[in-house]
C-alpha cells in the first residue's frame, strides 16, 4: 500500500513537472532559490555579485562617457558655430568694398539667418599689468546685437553706444588676465600701422572697455576683442572695405545645399569656406575618440558577461544532484535549461537596470559632482585651458542609451546559453552516482 502511495505521488510529481508551461512560476521559484545562495554556496554568490556589479558599472560608465563626449561635442559645436559664421566669404581679385549690397542679397536666400561683414586682424592687447595676443574683430553695433552668443552673455557693462563711443568688448578671461574692468583702457598694438619713409610703424591705440562677455569657451573668452566696424577699418588700414562676410544659416547642416546658391547670389569671384572645412580635423578627432571609447568600455560589459558564464557553470556543478532529482521527478531538459537561463538573465537584467539608473543620475548631476570632487581634492579636474569649456557638459541621447542597454542585455543572455545547455544535458545517473 505504501509503495503504491509513493508510486502514485511520484507519478503525480512527474506529471506536474513534465506538464509545466515554459517560464511558469515553478521555474522562477527555483531560479530565485539558486540566486539566494546558502552559506556553503557563498563563493558562487560572490561570483554572481561581482557579475552584477561588473555589468552595472560597465553600463553606467558607458552611458556617462558617451553622454559627456556628446555634450562636449555639442557644446563646442554650438559655441564655435555661434561665434564663427557657417559660411565665410572672402574676396579673391578685388577688395570687398561692396560688402553692404552683398550681405543684403545673401540674407534674402531662404535658409540664411544673417550675413555679417567683418574687419579682422591680429593685435597685441596690453594693460598696465599684462599683455597677450588677441583676435580683433570689427563689427557694427547692429550686427553684434544679432550675434546672440555674445550679446546675450554680457557679464559687465553694456552694448549701448558701442559704435559711437569708440570702445571695445572683450572676453571675461581676457579681462581677468589683463586685470581690466569696464571703463579701464585696453591698449592695442598692431604691426600694420602707418607707412613712413622709414618703413611701417606699429599702430598703438588705447580703447575704453565698454562691456565684458562670456560665451563659456576659453579660447574665445581669452582671446577675442570686438571693435566698432569703422574704427577697425581705420585701425587696420582697410579703407572702405571689409575683410570677409560671415554667413549664419538656420541649419548648419544645410551648408552643402546652400553653398552653390550663395555663390550664385554673390555674383563676383569669392572664396567660400564652410564650418565643416574649417573644423574637419577637430570634429573628426572627436568622433574617432568617441568610437574608440565605446569599444574599450564595451569590454567591461563583456568581461562581466563572462563572469556570468563562470558563475553559472559553478552553480550547475554544485546543483548537479538537485538537477538529477528534478529530472527523475519528471522535469524536462527544457525546464532545467530555462531555470538557469532565468538565473543568469536575472543577474544581467538587474545589473543593466542598475547601471542605467546610476548612469542617468550621474549624467544629470555631472557638473555638481565635478565641483564637489574638485573642492575635495583641491585640484582642477576640468581645466578650461585644456578642454576649451568652462563647465563639464553631459548630453544623453536616447538612441545611444537604448543601444547600450540592449547590448548589455543581449550579452548577458548569450552568456547564459552554454551553462544552461550544459545543465540540461546533465545525466541524472552520473550526478547521483557519488552522492
Amino acid at each position: 500500500m505504501g509503495e503504491a502511495s509513493v508510486s502514485g505521488s511520484g507519478t503525480a510529481a512527474q506529471q506536474h513537472l513534465g506538464g509545466t508551461k515554459p517560464f511558469a512560476g515553478f521555474e522562477w521559484m527555483i531560479a530565485g532559490r539558486y540566486l539566494r545562495a546558502r552559506r556553503k554556496e557563498g563563493f558562487i554568490s560572490v561570483i554572481a555579485g561581482f557579475s552584477f556589479l561588473g555589468i552595472a558599472l560597465g553600463v553606467a560608465t558607458l552611458i556617462i562617457v558617451m553622454a559627456v563626449m556628446n555634450g562636449f561635442r555639442n557644446e563646442l559645436m554650438g559655441k564655435i558655430l555661434g561665434v564663427n559664421g557657417h559660411v565665410i566669404v572672402q574676396p579673391v581679385d578685388s577688395p570687398l568694398t561692396d560688402f553692404t549690397g552683398l550681405a543684403s542679397r545673401v540674407e534674402e536666400v531662404d535658409g540664411v539667418r544673417s550675413a555679417i561683414p567683418l574687419v579682422e586682424g591680429q593685435a597685441l592687447a596690453s594693460s598696465p599689468y599684462q599683455s597677450t595676443g588677441v583676435l580683433v574683430r570689427g563689427i557694427s553695433s547692429g550686427d553684434l546685437q544679432r550675434l546672440n552668443i555674445v550679446s546675450g552673455n554680457i557679464r559687465e557693462g553694456t552694448l549701448e553706444n558701442y559704435d559711437d563711443g569708440g570702445g571695445v568688448v572683450i572676453g571675461r578671461r581676457l579681462a581677468q588676465n589683463l586685470g581690466l574692468r569696464t571703463g579701464d583702457t585696453l591698449t592695442l598694438v598692431s604691426p600694420r600701422g602707418a607707412v613712413t619713409p622709414m618703413g611701417t610703424t606699429p599702430r598703438i591705440k588705447g580703447y575704453p572697455v565698454k562691456a565684458v562677455f562670456e560665451v563659456g569657451m576659453s579660447e574665445y573668452d581669452s582671446s577675442m576683442v570686438f571693435l566698432p566696424f569703422a574704427e577697425a577699418q581705420a585701425y587696420f588700414n582697410q579703407g572702405d572695405s571689409a575683410s570677409s562676410i560671415e554667413i549664419y544659416l538656420d541649419d548648419p547642416d544645410s551648408v552643402g545645399r546652400l553653398r552653390p546658391v550663395i555663390m550664385e547670389v554673390l555674383g563676383r569671384p569669392a572664396l567660400l569656406t564652410d564650418w565643416r572645412q574649417r573644423n574637419a580635423t577637430f570634429f573628426s578627432a572627436l568622433e574617432v575618440e568617441r568610437n574608440v571609447m565605446f569599444l574599450i568600455l564595451t569590454l567591461i560589459v563583456l568581461v562581466a558577461a563572462l563572469n556570468i558564464i563562470s558563475g553559472l557553470i559553478m552553480l550547475v556543478k554544485d546543483k548537479g544532484p538537485d538537477i538529477a532529482i528534478l529530472r527523475t521527478m519528471g522535469a524536462t531538459r527544457g525546464t532545467i535549461m530555462r531555470v538557469f537561463l532565468i538565473t543568469g538573465a536575472a543577474i544581467g537584467t538587474l545589473g543593466t537596470l542598475t547601471g542605467l539608473v546610476l548612469g542617468t543620475i550621474v549624467c544629470l548631476n555631472v557638473e555638481e559632482i565635478r565641483q564637489f570632487i574638485s573642492s575635495l581634492t583641491q585640484t582642477e579636474l576640468f581645466s578650461p585651458e585644456l578642454y576649451f569649456l568652462s563647465r563639464l557638459p553631459a548630453d544623453m541621447e536616447p538612441r545611444e542609451v537604448m543601444a547600450v542597454v540592449l547590448m548589455s542585455l543581449v550579452l548577458s543572455f548569450l552568456a547564459t546559453l552554454y551553462p544552461s545547455w550544459r545543465a540540461a544535458r546533465l545525466d541524472p545517473v552520473e550526478a547521483l552516482r557519488y552522492e
